[in-house]
């Protein structure tokens, strides 16, 4: 098996630096069942390609087997592909070859860790269910993939197309410790999770230290933590937690948990609880109607959390299907339960998608719906990833009408006890003024071809708005 990475950053020869490898030497090591050659096909000023090749002796393949000695036919501990599909083998040989350039770490160039380069990679060849699998997979994470599917055998053509393929990867800017933590991590996944040594916790750790940055926002995450982790639920579920923790939105419930926080050294009053619990609900009640107005019935609800828009939305008779997403999957198991989704009848079960997954990578399945409702959602986002959620939104998923709520931040100064500056809840990254909003909202309708109005949500103080504020986007033509 075969991995290159291949960059034109200039200039090109840097990919030995960081790699820790000398362009003009043939470094090997030993890795379990075989060796690992470090070599360079081409290092010129203008392009630098590294070649990890892996060499597994079958032998000792069959030597090192962990598996119960009737496992599959007769000769399956001889006669498999193990020797020459990328594993966990290819994963572990990268990680002992390259382990300085994972952690970040060049001490002749203490700079070029973080630098962006022009990097392809090719892997020849994982095994896929498909090349979807592979797009599914390394697509969110911004790569070009091209999978070349390989023939069974190509003497007899009637056979068709096996589940090998050779992999390319290409990104015009990106960290080489991201790509190298990519593979190390997906490769295994790939494989069909036929991990060649035990799962333990510590191989969960490794998962949430490689996975760190881009595992939790990753549309199938769930998928690659299963199959690293070999379907070991005492494995699985803490570890899925810990990665759902990291990257948890809360939902619009907790607001009013924090702004009692924010009211003090003391309990919070429950008038004020209150009066955001039914701030909230307008918000909710006011999206509803909006979206009954346009007829809309196919709906997205984009951090839907608990469902509570969800049940305003399945009053609605008009609504033919919902897709509920949430990045978080413990309040997708909690939207479970409160809307009862098991008791319900099947023709209203129909209605209904709860789904796992992020607003900051391109979903396919988020495409061909009337409305879209992002209801207090995007103040839990960094303000600099607002133009890859307009992206996923407004450009690749096009909903009819969108319709965003976010908090009024000129309407803070009436809660008497949060500080200037102070956010109403701890995971905002932001919160934006009326204006601010404004010019936000009109940038995004004028680039993507919809018509905007903006209107307060709920009562209004006649020096600094309501407390919070509605986008409806409504798509021209």
């Amino acid at each position: 098996m075969l991995l290159t990475i291949t960059t034109t950053h200039q200039p090109a020869t840097d990919l030995g630096y960081l790699l820790h490898k000398n362009p003009a030497r043939l470094q090997t090591l030993e890795v379990a069942a075989g060796h690992a050659h470090i070599f360079y096909p081409e290092a010129t000023a203008e392009r630098c390609t590294a070649a990890l090749l892996l060499d597994l002796d079958p032998i000792g393949l069959v030597r090192n087997h962990r598996g119960p000695a009737g496992e599959g036919f007769a000769l399956e501990q001889y006669v498999n592909d193990r020797p020459y599909v990328a594993s966990s083998f290819l994963s572990t040989a990268l990680a002992k070859a390259f382990n300085t350039a994972m952690n970040g770490t060049c001490k002749d160039r203490p700079e070029l860790p973080d630098t962006l380069l022009p990097l392809e990679a090719t892997v020849a060849v994982v095994p896929a269910a498909g090349a979807e699998q592979l797009h599914r997979l390394f697509g969110p994470l911004g790569y070009a993939v091209e999978a070349e599917p390989h023939p069974l055998d190509p003497t007899v053509p009637a056979w068709g197309e096996g589940r090998y393929f050779t992999l390319r990867l290409r990104h015009p800017a990106r960290r080489l410790r991201d790509l190298l933590s990519h593979l190390y991590v997906l490769l295994p996944v790939l494989d069909r999770g036929d991990k060649h040594y035990w799962i333990n916790q510590a191989e969960a750790e490794k998962l949430l230290l490689r996975g760190a940055g881009w595992l939790p926002e990753h549309p199938e995450r769930e998928f690659i933590t299963r199959r690293y982790l070999r379907n070991l639920a005492q494995y699985v579920n803490p570890t899925l937690e810990r990665l759902l923790a990291a990257d948890e939105p809360a939902s619009d419930d907790t607001e009013t948990a924090a702004i009692g926080e924010a009211e003090a050294a003391g309990e919070p009053a429950p008038a004020a609880e209150e009066k955001t619990q039914k701030l909230h609900a307008l918000r909710l009640d006011r999206v509803a109607e909006e979206i009954q107005r346009l007829g809309a019935r196919r709906v997205l609800d984009l951090g839907c959390g608990e469902g509570q828009l969800v049940r305003r939305l399945l009053r609605l008779p008009q609504v033919e299907h919902i897709l509920a997403l949430d990045v978080s999957w413990q309040e997708l198991q909690r939207a479970q339960e409160r809307l009862h989704v098991a008791e319900m009848p099947p023709r209203q079960r129909e209605r209904l998608t709860l789904t796992q997954g992020s607003l900051l990578y391109h979903d396919p399945r988020l495409a061909g719906y009337d409305a879209a409702a992002v209801v207090e959602v995007i103040e839990h986002l960094d303000e600099s990833r607002l133009a890859t959620f307009e992206q996923v939104v407004f450009a690749r998923a096009r909903p009819g009408a969108v319709l965003v709520t976010t908090p009024n931040a000129d309407y803070n100064q009436r809660y008497e006890t949060l500080s200037a500056g102070q956010f109403r809840h701890h995971d905002h990254r932001f919160e934006w003024t009326r204006a601010q909003f404004e010019a936000w909202a009109a940038g995004v309708a004028g680039r993507h071809g919809y018509r905007l109005r903006v209107e307060p949500l709920g009562p209004e103080d006649a020096e600094v708005g309501a407390p919070s504020q509605l986008a409806v986007f409504e798509r021209e033509g």
